[in-house]
């Protein structure tokens, strides 16, 4: 039998070194600061809501947009955000937000359209884009004098060309952590406007953002709101990511394109979970809050500990995530450091080039989970000290 051949669109992209440093953290009894999901459950109304929910009859096919209850209060979340939404023609449930990024480019995007994507960026959207048949433009973000990672609005005008479809925006930003500003927003805003792109903006860490940060919907700006699908889930802001409910907002067109497209993915899951997360966001949001002050403090003790270790810690206003230079130590190449740190240390960290076009220019910098319980992370510190 003739072997099957490998789709050279999709070559293997980050999930093979996550399971091989999983694999390695698992051998070395490593403490795994790699991995982007928390050690700790979310609210207890929620999961109570869930547990009614399952034992209640709610566990067959939910309808194809999501349970009503559900878009209802994705409506009302986002109304105090600064977005309208119809529940019933503008608001589409899926499975997680990877599943709605992948519908949303399957469903706008041909072949032979461009699609613009922010580097680092996470590891499903080369995927996503490949599978759409399109061509993806990536641009880079620039280091700041002050360490914060900034959005090359010249470099993203550069980028357009007349096949230029859609532009993937993730803020707050993984794996960098920065949280994109007014300004750079509104000049992404403008050029989307200029030349008529469509914006698919990954806004799942919304909720956690840090000091002064602020968290702005690129759909709240001026010319955006008809062209920009919004998308968020339950996952990041109420510690289930295992539960993977995500939603779609958009336009009516642009959401009948998308479920288009999703009906065919996974038609529908999640229903005893949606109901659920409705009541989460209706009633949890001062749960969150609480853990964005947790966050907050945990990125503080890891950030202080990386730099107790020797390594240049960049500032972090989002997200789980915290990124370190790792040339102090004497190391050229972060995943040189990464593949040793398990045996050597007994941590697990992910490089961030592995979520790049060009790796050369990212190869310098470590990605760390600061999502975790505060005695996992001091046991991290105490071993990465070590290395100095």
């Amino acid at each position: 039998m003739r072997e099957p051949a490998l789709v050279p669109r999709l070559r293997p992209f980050t999930s093979t070194i996550f399971a091989e440093m999983t694999a390695l953290a698992v051998r070395h009894d490593a403490v795994n600061l790699g991995q982007g999901f928390p050690d700790t459950d979310g609210p207890a109304g929620m999961l109570e809501a869930a547990k009614n929910a399952l034992f209640g009859g709610a566990n067959q096919y939910p309808p194809g947009p999501g349970r009503p209850e559900l878009r209802a209060a994705i409506a009302r979340h986002r109304r105090r955000f600064g977005t309208e939404y119809d529940p019933d023609t503008e608001i589409l449930v899926t499975t997680g937000a990877t599943e709605a990024i992948a519908a949303a480019l399957l469903a706008l995007t041909e072949r032979g359209d461009e699609v613009i994507v922010i580097e680092p960026y996470y590891d499903s959207y080369a995927a996503a884009v490949a599978m759409a048949g399109a061509e993806r433009r990536v641009v880079g973000l620039v280091e700041g004098p002050d360490g914060r990672f900034c959005l090359d609005v010249t470099a993203l005008r550069a980028a357009v060309t007349p096949r230029t479809r859609a532009i993937l925006v993730n803020s707050p930003h993984n794996p960098t952590g920065t949280v994109f500003t007014r300004a750079e927003l509104e000049a992404l805003a403008a050029l989307c406007v200029e030349h008529d792109l469509i914006a698919i903006t990954d806004e799942v860490y919304e909720h956690l953002v840090f000091d002064d940060a602020e968290h702005i919907p690129l759909a709240t700006l001026p010319g955006m709101r008809a062209r920009t699908v919004t998308i968020s889930s339950a996952g990041k802001t109420f510690n289930c990511t295992g539960w993977k409910i995500g939603w779609v907002c958009s336009t009516p067109e642009l959401v009948a394109a998308v479920k288009a497209a999703k009906q065919f993915m996974t038609f529908v899951s999640g229903g005893p979970l949606q109901p659920a997360v409705a009541h989460a966001l209706d009633h949890e949001l001062a749960w969150v809050d609480s853990l964005r002050e947790s966050l907050q403090e945990k990125r503080d003790r890891l950030s202080s500990g990386l730099a107790d270790a020797g390594f240049a810690v960049r500032p972090t206003a989002g997200t789980y995530f915290v990124c370190v230079d790792v040339r102090p130590l004497g190391f050229a190449d972060a995943a040189d450091l990464a593949w040793e740190l398990p045996g050597r240390v007994g941590v697990a960290a992910v490089p961030v080039k592995v979520f790049t076009d060009h790796p050369d220019e990212w190869k310098h910098l470590l990605r760390f989970a600061f999502c975790k319980r505060n005695e996992v992370i001091d046991e991290a510190i105490t071993r990465l000290r070590k290395l100095v």
